[in-house]
């Protein structure tokens, strides 16, 4: 029996099943519409039907809704790196992970 992988994460994760539109290189221009897996302060993690590889550069917008910010939605615009691509999922997609390193709160539309 493999022994267990310790715990890496410096911050605490949320299962929060989130739309997100996800953006690359070497992606479709108008960007992937994706779901969240989980998210926290310095990551995310979510699905994919085809994903970019390790270590590409990635950026997304996310949607707090109302029941999370006890406000109106905020829209947060993310820059950050796929880390992992886990293709064992038994939904067929990807969990893809990535750390992020830079977001920003839009203004309102």
């Amino acid at each position: 029996m493999a022994e267990p992988q310790p715990e890496r994460r410096s911050s605490r994760r949320f299962a929060l099943r989130l739309p997100l539109t996800v953006t690359y290189p070497d992606g479709p221009k108008d960007g992937i519409e994706s779901e969240s897996r989980d998210v926290s302060a310095r990551g995310i993690c979510f699905y994919f039907e085809s994903a970019p590889a390790t270590g590409t550069d990635i950026e997304f917008t996310l949607v707090l809704p109302p029941e999370i910010t006890a406000t109106d939605s905020i829209h947060v615009h993310c820059k950050g790196r796929v880390v992992r691509v886990d293709r064992g999922v038994p939904s067929g997609r990807l969990e893809v992970a990535a750390v992020i390193n830079e977001y920003e709160f839009l203004p309102e539309a």
